[in-house]
Protein backbone atom coordinates (compact mmCIF):
# COMPACT_ATOMS: atom_id res chain seq x y z
CA UNK A 1 0.00 0.00 0.00
CA UNK A 2 1.53 3.40 -0.84
CA UNK A 3 0.67 4.96 2.84
CA UNK A 4 2.96 2.08 4.40
CA UNK A 5 5.76 2.60 1.55
CA UNK A 6 8.89 4.31 2.47
CA UNK A 7 10.04 6.96 0.11
CA UNK A 8 13.03 6.14 -2.59
CA UNK A 9 15.11 8.62 -0.56
CA UNK A 10 15.30 6.91 2.27
CA UNK A 11 18.95 5.17 2.38
CA UNK A 12 21.00 4.65 5.23
CA UNK A 13 23.05 7.43 3.93
CA UNK A 14 20.92 9.76 3.26
CA UNK A 15 19.09 9.56 6.36
CA UNK A 16 22.35 9.48 8.35
CA UNK A 17 23.64 13.17 6.94
CA UNK A 18 20.56 14.44 6.94
CA UNK A 19 19.32 13.86 10.78
CA UNK A 20 23.28 14.82 11.30
CA UNK A 21 22.69 17.96 10.14
CA UNK A 22 19.38 18.82 12.13
CA UNK A 23 21.54 17.55 15.37
CA UNK A 24 24.27 20.42 14.70
CA UNK A 25 21.86 23.23 13.85
CA UNK A 26 19.42 21.89 16.76
CA UNK A 27 23.14 22.36 19.00
CA UNK A 28 24.10 25.55 17.43
CA UNK A 29 20.35 27.28 18.44
CA UNK A 30 21.09 26.55 22.01
CA UNK A 31 24.57 28.24 22.32
CA UNK A 32 22.72 30.95 20.63
CA UNK A 33 19.90 31.35 22.67
CA UNK A 34 22.74 30.89 25.80
CA UNK A 35 24.65 33.70 24.16
CA UNK A 36 22.04 36.03 23.38
CA UNK A 37 19.40 35.77 26.50
CA UNK A 38 19.93 36.40 29.61
CA UNK A 39 20.78 33.15 31.36
CA UNK A 40 22.24 32.45 34.69
CA UNK A 41 23.56 29.64 37.11
CA UNK A 42 21.15 26.14 36.55
CA UNK A 43 19.68 27.15 33.55
CA UNK A 44 22.38 28.45 31.80
CA UNK A 45 24.15 25.03 32.20
CA UNK A 46 21.26 23.11 31.33
CA UNK A 47 21.14 24.86 27.86
CA UNK A 48 24.73 24.46 27.21
CA UNK A 49 24.07 20.70 28.41
CA UNK A 50 21.85 20.10 25.96
CA UNK A 51 23.95 21.91 23.35
CA UNK A 52 26.63 19.49 23.88
CA UNK A 53 24.35 16.71 23.79
CA UNK A 54 23.33 17.39 20.46
CA UNK A 55 26.35 17.71 18.85
CA UNK A 56 27.11 14.57 20.11
CA UNK A 57 24.37 12.77 18.53
CA UNK A 58 25.26 14.77 15.39
CA UNK A 59 29.02 12.95 15.83
CA UNK A 60 27.39 9.82 15.96
CA UNK A 61 24.60 9.52 13.93
CA UNK A 62 27.50 10.68 11.11
CA UNK A 63 29.79 8.35 11.96
CA UNK A 64 27.49 5.34 12.75
CA UNK A 65 24.41 5.61 11.44
CA UNK A 66 24.85 3.85 7.79
CA UNK A 67 25.10 0.82 9.60
CA UNK A 68 22.27 1.05 11.91
CA UNK A 69 19.22 -1.03 11.80
CA UNK A 70 16.45 0.57 10.43
CA UNK A 71 14.42 1.01 13.97
CA UNK A 72 17.29 2.86 15.57
CA UNK A 73 17.05 5.79 13.54
CA UNK A 74 13.39 6.24 15.47
CA UNK A 75 15.90 6.06 18.41
CA UNK A 76 17.59 9.14 17.18
CA UNK A 77 14.23 10.98 16.11
CA UNK A 78 12.38 10.35 19.01
CA UNK A 79 15.22 11.54 21.12
CA UNK A 80 15.88 14.58 19.01
CA UNK A 81 12.07 15.45 20.24
CA UNK A 82 13.09 14.91 23.68
CA UNK A 83 15.63 17.47 23.87
CA UNK A 84 14.00 20.30 22.20
CA UNK A 85 11.22 19.91 24.78
CA UNK A 86 13.44 20.06 27.47
CA UNK A 87 14.76 22.74 25.89
CA UNK A 88 11.49 24.71 25.14
CA UNK A 89 10.96 24.11 28.85
CA UNK A 90 14.36 25.70 30.34
CA UNK A 91 14.11 28.48 27.88
CA UNK A 92 14.87 32.16 29.41
CA UNK A 93 12.08 34.24 27.12
CA UNK A 94 8.80 33.57 25.03
CA UNK A 95 11.22 34.23 21.78
CA UNK A 96 13.81 31.91 22.75
CA UNK A 97 10.87 29.64 23.46
CA UNK A 98 9.31 29.33 20.31
CA UNK A 99 12.66 29.15 18.30
CA UNK A 100 13.67 26.39 20.42
CA UNK A 101 9.73 24.73 19.27
CA UNK A 102 10.38 25.86 15.83
CA UNK A 103 12.98 22.76 15.55
CA UNK A 104 10.25 20.30 15.95
CA UNK A 105 9.73 21.39 11.89
CA UNK A 106 12.79 19.77 11.48
CA UNK A 107 10.91 16.16 13.44
CA UNK A 108 8.55 16.54 10.64
CA UNK A 109 10.71 16.66 7.62
CA UNK A 110 12.55 13.99 8.76
CA UNK A 111 9.52 12.09 9.20
CA UNK A 112 7.98 12.81 5.95
CA UNK A 113 10.99 12.01 4.54
CA UNK A 114 12.44 9.36 4.86
CA UNK A 115 9.48 7.02 6.40
CA UNK A 116 5.73 6.09 5.09
CA UNK A 117 3.01 8.55 5.45
CA UNK A 118 1.32 6.84 8.22
CA UNK A 119 4.92 6.72 10.18
CA UNK A 120 5.44 10.68 9.21
CA UNK A 121 2.36 11.49 10.38
CA UNK A 122 2.72 10.00 13.95
CA UNK A 123 6.24 12.09 14.08
CA UNK A 124 3.90 15.52 12.88
CA UNK A 125 1.52 14.73 15.71
CA UNK A 126 3.95 13.82 18.28
CA UNK A 127 6.31 16.43 17.79
CA UNK A 128 2.88 18.87 18.01
CA UNK A 129 1.98 17.65 21.53
CA UNK A 130 5.46 17.64 22.67
CA UNK A 131 5.64 21.27 21.19
CA UNK A 132 2.46 22.94 22.96
CA UNK A 133 2.39 21.14 25.93
CA UNK A 134 6.83 22.22 26.22
CA UNK A 135 4.99 25.82 25.74
CA UNK A 136 2.36 25.05 28.25
CA UNK A 137 4.80 24.37 31.17
CA UNK A 138 7.65 27.04 29.92
CA UNK A 139 4.52 29.67 30.16
CA UNK A 140 5.46 32.59 28.64
CA UNK A 141 4.11 31.78 25.13
CA UNK A 142 0.24 32.72 24.37
CA UNK A 143 -2.12 29.98 23.14
CA UNK A 144 -2.75 31.51 19.87
CA UNK A 145 0.99 31.98 19.08
CA UNK A 146 1.51 28.99 19.94
CA UNK A 147 -0.96 27.89 17.29
CA UNK A 148 0.48 30.20 14.57
CA UNK A 149 3.81 28.14 14.86
CA UNK A 150 2.15 24.93 14.57
CA UNK A 151 0.01 25.47 11.54
CA UNK A 152 3.70 26.57 9.96
CA UNK A 153 5.00 22.61 11.04
CA UNK A 154 1.44 21.16 9.50
CA UNK A 155 2.08 22.92 6.45
CA UNK A 156 6.11 22.30 6.60
CA UNK A 157 4.98 18.87 6.59
CA UNK A 158 2.36 18.74 3.82
CA UNK A 159 4.81 20.44 1.50
CA UNK A 160 7.66 17.71 2.21
CA UNK A 161 5.33 14.64 1.90
CA UNK A 162 4.36 16.40 -1.55
CA UNK A 163 7.91 16.96 -2.68
CA UNK A 164 9.18 13.51 -1.51
CA UNK A 165 5.59 11.77 -3.35
CA UNK A 166 6.82 13.43 -6.45
CA UNK A 167 10.18 12.92 -6.21
CA UNK A 168 9.49 8.90 -5.54
CA UNK A 169 7.11 9.13 -8.22
CA UNK A 170 10.17 9.56 -10.76
CA UNK A 171 11.72 6.21 -9.78
CA UNK A 172 8.67 4.13 -9.54
CA UNK A 173 6.55 2.60 -12.48
CA UNK A 174 3.00 4.00 -12.46
CA UNK A 175 1.17 0.76 -13.42
CA UNK A 176 2.89 -1.82 -10.86
CA UNK A 177 3.64 0.90 -8.26
CA UNK A 178 7.18 -1.35 -8.63
CA UNK A 179 10.48 0.51 -8.68
CA UNK A 180 11.27 1.31 -12.11
CA UNK A 181 14.94 0.94 -14.25
CA UNK A 182 15.96 4.18 -12.50
CA UNK A 183 14.83 3.26 -8.76
CA UNK A 184 16.32 0.05 -9.31
CA UNK A 185 19.84 1.15 -10.15
CA UNK A 186 19.41 4.01 -7.45
CA UNK A 187 18.61 0.67 -5.19
CA UNK A 188 21.66 -1.61 -6.75
CA UNK A 189 24.46 1.44 -6.20
CA UNK A 190 22.99 1.85 -2.34
CA UNK A 191 23.85 -1.76 -2.16
CA UNK A 192 27.15 -1.90 -3.62
CA UNK A 193 28.09 1.23 -2.01
CA UNK A 194 27.69 -0.45 1.75
CA UNK A 195 31.16 -2.07 0.90
CA UNK A 196 30.18 -4.68 3.34
CA UNK A 197 30.89 -9.00 2.36
CA UNK A 198 27.45 -9.70 2.20
CA UNK A 199 26.64 -11.62 -0.83
CA UNK A 200 24.52 -10.22 -3.45
CA UNK A 201 22.11 -11.48 -6.22
CA UNK A 202 20.48 -10.21 -9.10
CA UNK A 203 18.15 -11.75 -11.34
CA UNK A 204 16.11 -10.63 -14.53
CA UNK A 205 12.65 -12.17 -15.38
CA UNK A 206 10.85 -11.89 -18.03
CA UNK A 207 7.18 -12.99 -19.15
CA UNK A 208 7.21 -16.04 -21.85
CA UNK A 209 4.57 -15.24 -24.43
CA UNK A 210 3.32 -11.83 -23.05
CA UNK A 211 3.04 -10.43 -26.76
CA UNK A 212 0.84 -13.48 -27.80
CA UNK A 213 -1.69 -12.01 -24.70
CA UNK A 214 -1.05 -8.29 -25.82
CA UNK A 215 -1.98 -9.36 -29.57
CA UNK A 216 -4.92 -11.53 -28.46
CA UNK A 217 -6.35 -10.22 -25.76
CA UNK A 218 -5.31 -6.56 -25.19
CA UNK A 219 -3.40 -4.64 -24.28
CA UNK A 220 -5.35 -3.88 -20.92
CA UNK A 221 -5.32 -7.84 -20.19
CA UNK A 222 -0.93 -7.77 -20.61
CA UNK A 223 -1.30 -4.83 -18.04
CA UNK A 224 -3.22 -7.09 -15.82
CA UNK A 225 -0.75 -10.10 -16.36
CA UNK A 226 1.94 -7.77 -14.77
CA UNK A 227 0.55 -6.65 -11.89
CA UNK A 228 -0.46 -9.93 -11.05
CA UNK A 229 3.40 -10.67 -11.30
CA UNK A 230 4.39 -7.60 -9.35
CA UNK A 231 1.41 -8.48 -6.48
CA UNK A 232 2.57 -12.32 -6.36
CA UNK A 233 6.30 -11.82 -6.54
CA UNK A 234 6.10 -8.92 -3.71
CA UNK A 235 4.41 -11.04 -1.52
CA UNK A 236 6.38 -14.00 -1.56
CA UNK A 237 10.19 -12.20 -1.37
CA UNK A 238 12.24 -11.76 1.50
CA UNK A 239 12.80 -8.44 3.82
CA UNK A 240 15.38 -6.10 1.86
CA UNK A 241 14.44 -7.49 -1.45
CA UNK A 242 14.02 -5.28 -4.36
CA UNK A 243 11.72 -5.57 -7.31
CA UNK A 244 11.33 -3.62 -9.91
CA UNK A 245 10.00 -3.63 -13.15
CA UNK A 246 12.98 -3.26 -16.02
CA UNK A 247 10.81 -2.01 -18.98
CA UNK A 248 8.21 -3.94 -21.01
CA UNK A 249 7.58 -7.29 -19.69
CA UNK A 250 10.58 -7.78 -18.00
CA UNK A 251 11.59 -7.27 -13.93
CA UNK A 252 14.73 -6.89 -12.25
CA UNK A 253 15.46 -8.22 -8.90
CA UNK A 254 18.05 -7.72 -5.79
CA UNK A 255 18.61 -10.30 -2.90
CA UNK A 256 20.81 -9.27 -0.88
CA UNK A 257 21.90 -11.47 1.88
CA UNK A 258 21.49 -14.54 -0.76
CA UNK A 259 24.40 -16.00 -2.85
CA UNK A 260 23.96 -17.78 -6.19
CA UNK A 261 22.80 -20.85 -5.66
CA UNK A 262 20.47 -19.39 -2.69
CA UNK A 263 18.76 -16.57 -4.74
CA UNK A 264 18.07 -19.70 -7.49
CA UNK A 265 16.65 -21.80 -5.30
CA UNK A 266 14.36 -18.90 -4.04
CA UNK A 267 13.27 -17.97 -7.75
CA UNK A 268 12.63 -21.48 -8.40
CA UNK A 269 10.16 -21.62 -5.17
CA UNK A 270 8.41 -18.78 -6.43
CA UNK A 271 7.69 -19.73 -9.54
CA UNK A 272 6.77 -23.19 -8.76
CA UNK A 273 4.13 -21.39 -6.54
CA UNK A 274 2.43 -19.25 -9.45
CA UNK A 275 2.63 -21.89 -12.27
CA UNK A 276 -0.58 -19.37 -14.39
CA UNK A 277 2.61 -17.01 -14.45
CA UNK A 278 4.82 -18.55 -17.02
CA UNK A 279 8.13 -16.87 -16.52
CA UNK A 280 12.36 -17.30 -17.78
CA UNK A 281 14.51 -16.30 -15.19
CA UNK A 282 18.12 -15.69 -15.21
CA UNK A 283 20.13 -15.55 -11.87
CA UNK A 284 23.59 -14.11 -11.22
CA UNK A 285 25.59 -13.64 -7.97
CA UNK A 286 27.64 -10.59 -7.53
CA UNK A 287 31.73 -10.85 -7.84
CA UNK A 288 33.45 -8.18 -5.58
CA UNK A 289 34.68 -5.31 -7.78
CA UNK A 290 32.04 -5.46 -10.24
CA UNK A 291 29.79 -3.14 -11.64
CA UNK A 292 25.86 -3.03 -11.67
CA UNK A 293 26.27 -3.37 -15.21
CA UNK A 294 28.04 -6.28 -15.31
CA UNK A 295 26.13 -7.93 -12.63
CA UNK A 296 22.84 -7.50 -14.74
CA UNK A 297 24.81 -8.38 -18.10
CA UNK A 298 25.48 -11.93 -16.56
CA UNK A 299 21.86 -12.11 -15.48
CA UNK A 300 20.94 -11.18 -19.08
CA UNK A 301 22.99 -13.82 -20.29
CA UNK A 302 21.47 -16.47 -17.44
CA UNK A 303 18.30 -15.15 -18.89
CA UNK A 304 18.98 -15.77 -22.25
CA UNK A 305 20.32 -19.26 -21.42
CA UNK A 306 16.93 -20.12 -19.69
CA UNK A 307 15.29 -19.18 -22.87
CA UNK A 308 17.25 -21.35 -25.69
CA UNK A 309 16.61 -24.21 -22.78
CA UNK A 310 13.34 -24.02 -23.75
CA UNK A 311 12.06 -21.12 -21.53
CA UNK A 312 10.04 -21.06 -18.35
CA UNK A 313 12.98 -22.28 -16.93
CA UNK A 314 15.16 -20.55 -13.89
CA UNK A 315 19.14 -20.81 -14.50
CA UNK A 316 21.95 -19.54 -12.85
CA UNK A 317 24.64 -17.79 -15.10
CA UNK A 318 27.26 -19.65 -15.79
CA UNK A 319 25.28 -22.83 -16.21
CA UNK A 320 25.50 -26.09 -18.71
CA UNK A 321 25.31 -24.64 -22.53
CA UNK A 322 28.22 -26.51 -23.99
CA UNK A 323 25.99 -27.93 -26.66
CA UNK A 324 24.41 -24.66 -27.67
CA UNK A 325 27.28 -22.42 -28.05
CA UNK A 326 29.02 -25.57 -29.80
CA UNK A 327 26.13 -25.21 -32.00
CA UNK A 328 26.84 -21.52 -32.43
CA UNK A 329 30.40 -21.73 -32.91
CA UNK A 330 30.07 -24.46 -35.47
CA UNK A 331 27.12 -22.37 -37.43
CA UNK A 332 29.47 -19.21 -37.67
CA UNK A 333 32.23 -20.73 -38.99
CA UNK A 334 30.09 -22.48 -41.80
CA UNK A 335 28.35 -19.54 -42.84
CA UNK A 336 24.95 -21.04 -41.15
CA UNK A 337 24.15 -17.80 -39.47
CA UNK A 338 22.39 -15.62 -42.28
CA UNK A 339 21.75 -12.17 -42.83
CA UNK A 340 18.59 -10.56 -43.05
CA UNK A 341 18.31 -6.32 -44.01
CA UNK A 342 15.53 -4.28 -43.41
CA UNK A 343 14.39 -1.52 -44.96
CA UNK A 344 15.40 2.26 -43.63
CA UNK A 345 12.92 4.82 -45.67
CA UNK A 346 13.37 8.58 -45.79
CA UNK A 347 9.78 9.77 -44.91
CA UNK A 348 9.68 13.17 -46.89
CA UNK A 349 10.51 11.01 -50.20
CA UNK A 350 8.96 7.55 -50.00
CA UNK A 351 11.70 6.31 -50.79
CA UNK A 352 14.12 3.12 -49.38
CA UNK A 353 17.87 4.34 -48.84
CA UNK A 354 19.17 1.92 -46.40
CA UNK A 355 19.32 -0.95 -44.73
CA UNK A 356 19.84 -2.63 -41.72
CA UNK A 357 21.90 -5.89 -41.28
CA UNK A 358 20.44 -8.22 -38.74
CA UNK A 359 21.53 -11.75 -38.06
CA UNK A 360 19.60 -14.75 -38.05
CA UNK A 361 20.34 -18.44 -36.93
CA UNK A 362 17.92 -21.29 -37.72
CA UNK A 363 19.34 -23.91 -35.32
CA UNK A 364 19.31 -27.85 -36.53
CA UNK A 365 16.76 -29.59 -35.20
CA UNK A 366 15.58 -26.71 -33.08
CA UNK A 367 14.60 -24.22 -35.54
CA UNK A 368 14.99 -20.07 -35.24
CA UNK A 369 17.01 -19.39 -32.28
CA UNK A 370 15.67 -15.13 -31.00
CA UNK A 371 18.82 -13.11 -32.09
CA UNK A 372 18.80 -11.16 -28.64
CA UNK A 373 19.36 -15.06 -27.20
CA UNK A 374 22.49 -16.07 -29.65
CA UNK A 375 24.29 -12.79 -29.43
CA UNK A 376 23.98 -12.42 -25.43
CA UNK A 377 25.61 -16.08 -26.04
CA UNK A 378 28.32 -14.71 -28.49
CA UNK A 379 29.21 -12.21 -26.30
CA UNK A 380 29.62 -14.28 -22.97
CA UNK A 381 31.63 -17.08 -25.01
CA UNK A 382 33.71 -14.94 -26.96
CA UNK A 383 32.10 -15.57 -30.44
CA UNK A 384 30.71 -12.06 -30.83
CA UNK A 385 33.77 -11.32 -32.60
CA UNK A 386 33.62 -13.90 -35.36
CA UNK A 387 29.81 -13.20 -35.06
CA UNK A 388 30.33 -9.42 -36.21
CA UNK A 389 32.60 -10.23 -38.87
CA UNK A 390 30.80 -12.58 -40.93
CA UNK A 391 27.96 -10.56 -40.42
CA UNK A 392 29.76 -7.32 -41.71
CA UNK A 393 31.27 -9.61 -44.35
CA UNK A 394 27.90 -10.99 -45.59
CA UNK A 395 26.48 -7.91 -45.89
CA UNK A 396 28.77 -5.63 -47.67
CA UNK A 397 29.41 -8.56 -49.96
CA UNK A 398 26.01 -9.03 -50.74
CA UNK A 399 25.15 -5.24 -51.59
CA UNK A 400 28.48 -4.30 -52.84
CA UNK A 401 27.25 -7.47 -55.33
CA UNK A 402 24.09 -5.85 -56.28
CA UNK A 403 25.57 -2.30 -56.89
CA UNK A 404 28.24 -3.93 -59.14
CA UNK A 405 25.30 -5.47 -61.42
CA UNK A 406 22.33 -2.61 -60.75
CA UNK A 407 24.26 0.17 -60.12
CA UNK A 408 21.77 1.39 -57.37
CA UNK A 409 23.25 1.88 -53.75
CA UNK A 410 21.88 1.35 -50.23
CA UNK A 411 23.01 2.35 -46.81
CA UNK A 412 24.12 -0.06 -44.77
CA UNK A 413 23.64 -0.12 -41.18
CA UNK A 414 25.09 -3.31 -38.99
CA UNK A 415 25.00 -3.48 -35.69
CA UNK A 416 28.36 -3.45 -33.31
CA UNK A 417 28.82 -4.76 -29.44
CA UNK A 418 30.48 -2.68 -26.73
CA UNK A 419 32.78 -5.79 -26.62
CA UNK A 420 34.03 -5.67 -30.05
CA UNK A 421 34.61 -2.24 -29.73
CA UNK A 422 36.56 -2.52 -26.76
CA UNK A 423 39.31 -4.65 -29.04
CA UNK A 424 42.51 -2.34 -29.88
CA UNK A 425 42.26 -5.06 -33.25
CA UNK A 426 38.78 -4.00 -34.21
CA UNK A 427 38.91 -0.85 -36.32
CA UNK A 428 41.71 -2.22 -38.44
CA UNK A 429 39.21 -5.40 -39.15
CA UNK A 430 36.62 -3.31 -40.15
CA UNK A 431 38.54 -1.32 -42.52
CA UNK A 432 39.90 -4.90 -44.08
CA UNK A 433 36.70 -6.20 -44.72
CA UNK A 434 35.57 -2.96 -46.09
CA UNK A 435 38.27 -3.40 -48.47
CA UNK A 436 37.91 -7.00 -49.49
CA UNK A 437 34.62 -6.44 -50.19
CA UNK A 438 34.84 -3.35 -52.36
CA UNK A 439 32.27 -1.78 -50.29
CA UNK A 440 32.49 1.89 -49.33
CA UNK A 441 32.94 3.51 -45.74
CA UNK A 442 30.62 6.42 -46.31
CA UNK A 443 27.93 4.04 -46.88
CA UNK A 444 28.33 1.65 -43.88
CA UNK A 445 26.96 2.56 -40.26
CA UNK A 446 27.78 0.87 -37.52
CA UNK A 447 25.05 1.15 -34.71
CA UNK A 448 26.15 1.05 -30.96
CA UNK A 449 24.32 -1.34 -29.22
CA UNK A 450 25.93 -2.48 -25.98
CA UNK A 451 25.38 -1.01 -23.01
CA UNK A 452 26.58 2.49 -21.73
CA UNK A 453 29.32 0.95 -20.02
CA UNK A 454 31.24 -0.47 -22.51
CA UNK A 455 30.06 1.90 -25.31
CA UNK A 456 31.69 4.99 -23.32
CA UNK A 457 34.80 3.25 -22.21
CA UNK A 458 38.30 4.81 -23.12
CA UNK A 459 38.93 1.96 -25.77
CA UNK A 460 35.17 2.50 -27.04
CA UNK A 461 34.92 5.97 -27.96
CA UNK A 462 39.11 5.46 -29.31
CA UNK A 463 37.86 2.93 -31.81
CA UNK A 464 34.39 5.15 -32.62
CA UNK A 465 36.35 7.52 -33.44
CA UNK A 466 39.19 5.97 -35.50
CA UNK A 467 36.05 4.41 -37.32
CA UNK A 468 35.02 7.84 -38.10
CA UNK A 469 38.14 8.80 -39.34
CA UNK A 470 38.00 6.59 -42.04
CA UNK A 471 34.60 7.69 -43.49
CA UNK A 472 32.48 5.16 -41.24
CA UNK A 473 29.28 6.86 -40.15
CA UNK A 474 28.76 6.32 -36.68
CA UNK A 475 25.18 5.37 -34.84
CA UNK A 476 23.65 5.58 -31.26
CA UNK A 477 20.89 2.66 -31.43
CA UNK A 478 17.67 2.50 -29.09
CA UNK A 479 17.63 6.23 -27.85
CA UNK A 480 15.55 6.74 -25.67
CA UNK A 481 14.94 3.09 -23.51
CA UNK A 482 17.35 4.33 -20.73
CA UNK A 483 17.25 7.74 -17.72
CA UNK A 484 21.18 8.15 -18.92
CA UNK A 485 20.53 8.21 -22.90
CA UNK A 486 21.34 11.97 -22.88
CA UNK A 487 24.60 11.28 -21.82
CA UNK A 488 25.35 9.56 -25.01
CA UNK A 489 25.02 12.50 -27.11
CA UNK A 490 27.91 14.13 -25.11
CA UNK A 491 29.97 11.19 -25.06
CA UNK A 492 30.08 9.11 -27.93
CA UNK A 493 31.26 10.42 -31.17
CA UNK A 494 27.84 9.82 -33.78
CA UNK A 495 26.47 10.99 -36.46
CA UNK A 496 22.74 9.56 -36.38
CA UNK A 497 20.57 9.00 -33.63
CA UNK A 498 18.12 5.70 -33.47
CA UNK A 499 14.92 6.39 -31.46
CA UNK A 500 13.78 3.07 -29.80
CA UNK A 501 10.94 0.98 -31.33
CA UNK A 502 9.31 1.38 -27.91
CA UNK A 503 9.38 5.21 -27.67
CA UNK A 504 7.39 5.30 -31.24
CA UNK A 505 4.71 3.05 -30.38
CA UNK A 506 2.81 5.57 -28.58
CA UNK A 507 3.50 8.85 -30.30
CA UNK A 508 0.18 8.70 -31.90
CA UNK A 509 -1.86 8.24 -28.60
CA UNK A 510 0.52 9.99 -26.17
CA UNK A 511 0.88 14.33 -27.05
CA UNK A 512 3.40 14.51 -24.30
CA UNK A 513 5.71 11.40 -26.15
CA UNK A 514 4.77 13.20 -29.17
CA UNK A 515 6.11 16.70 -27.97
CA UNK A 516 9.25 15.05 -26.24
CA UNK A 517 9.91 13.45 -29.44
CA UNK A 518 9.61 16.58 -31.46
CA UNK A 519 12.05 18.18 -28.61
CA UNK A 520 14.56 14.69 -29.09
CA UNK A 521 14.08 15.70 -33.23
CA UNK A 522 14.88 19.14 -32.63
CA UNK A 523 18.04 18.10 -30.29
CA UNK A 524 19.52 15.80 -32.39
CA UNK A 525 19.10 18.44 -35.62
CA UNK A 526 20.98 21.17 -33.49
CA UNK A 527 23.67 18.79 -32.77
CA UNK A 528 23.73 18.01 -36.69
CA UNK A 529 22.21 14.38 -36.23
CA UNK A 530 19.98 12.81 -38.84
CA UNK A 531 17.13 10.54 -36.80
CA UNK A 532 15.88 7.47 -37.52
CA UNK A 533 12.69 6.06 -35.93
CA UNK A 534 12.65 2.22 -34.79
CA UNK A 535 9.47 0.37 -35.08
CA UNK A 536 7.37 2.41 -37.35
CA UNK A 537 4.08 -0.11 -38.22
CA UNK A 538 1.24 1.91 -39.51
CA UNK A 539 0.68 5.14 -41.58
CA UNK A 540 -0.65 7.21 -39.11
CA UNK A 541 2.69 6.87 -36.80
CA UNK A 542 4.76 7.85 -40.25
CA UNK A 543 3.09 10.62 -41.06
CA UNK A 544 3.61 12.21 -37.15
CA UNK A 545 6.87 11.47 -37.75
CA UNK A 546 7.18 13.23 -40.81
CA UNK A 547 5.24 15.94 -39.15
CA UNK A 548 7.77 16.63 -35.89
CA UNK A 549 10.66 16.61 -38.32
CA UNK A 550 11.99 12.89 -38.21
CA UNK A 551 14.20 11.95 -41.19
CA UNK A 552 14.08 8.36 -41.56
CA UNK A 553 11.66 5.60 -40.47
CA UNK A 554 12.31 1.64 -39.94
CA UNK A 555 10.12 -0.81 -39.22
CA UNK A 556 7.53 -3.40 -40.67
CA UNK A 557 5.69 -0.82 -42.54
CA UNK A 558 8.48 -0.68 -44.47
CA UNK A 559 8.98 -4.40 -44.80
CA UNK A 560 10.20 -6.55 -42.18
CA UNK A 561 13.83 -7.86 -42.23
CA UNK A 562 14.46 -10.55 -45.09
CA UNK A 563 16.64 -11.70 -47.27
CA UNK A 564 18.68 -8.98 -49.91
CA UNK A 565 16.49 -10.58 -53.12
CA UNK A 566 13.22 -10.17 -50.91
CA UNK A 567 14.03 -6.68 -50.07
CA UNK A 568 15.03 -5.68 -53.86
CA UNK A 569 12.27 -7.51 -54.99
CA UNK A 570 9.88 -5.36 -53.05
CA UNK A 571 11.43 -2.58 -54.07
CA UNK A 572 10.55 -3.01 -58.18
CA UNK A 573 14.41 -4.11 -58.49
CA UNK A 574 13.64 -7.21 -59.41
CA UNK A 575 13.96 -6.56 -63.12
CA UNK A 576 17.34 -4.91 -63.35
CA UNK A 577 18.94 -7.60 -60.37
CA UNK A 578 18.29 -11.36 -59.97
CA UNK A 579 19.96 -11.21 -56.29
CA UNK A 580 20.77 -14.83 -54.89
CA UNK A 581 20.74 -14.51 -51.25
CA UNK A 582 21.41 -18.05 -48.95
CA UNK A 583 17.90 -18.96 -47.58
CA UNK A 584 17.88 -19.47 -43.91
Amino acid sequence: MKLLRTPEVATPRAMAGTIAVFYVVGGLAGLLITWGADTRGAQEVALLTLSATAFACAVVVHRWARGWPRWAFHVAISSAVVLIAVAVVLAPDAASALVVAALMSFVVVVGYLFFSLVVGTAYLVGALVAATLALHVQGDVALPTALALQAVVVALGTVTRSLVLRASGASRDPLTDLKNRRGFDQAMQELLATGDDAPLSGALLDLDGFKAVNDTQGHAAGDLVLRQVAEAWTSELPAGAVLARHGGDEFALLLPGLAGTEALALVRGVCARHPELRLSVGVAQHVPGESAAQLMRRADQALYAAKAAGRGRCELEGGDVPQLVSDLAAAVRAGDVHVYFQPIQQLATDSVLGVEALARWNRPGVGPVPPEEFIALAERHHLIGALGEHVLRSATGQLADLYARTGRRLRLGVNVSGLELCDPGYPERVRAILAETGWPAAETVLEVTESLLDAESTEAVCALDTLRAQGIVVAIDDFGTGYSSLSRLDTLPADVLKVDSSFIATITTSPRRAQLLRSIVGLATGLGLDVVAEGVESAEQAALLDTLGCTYGQGWLYGPPAPLAEVVAGLGWSDDAQVSAPQP
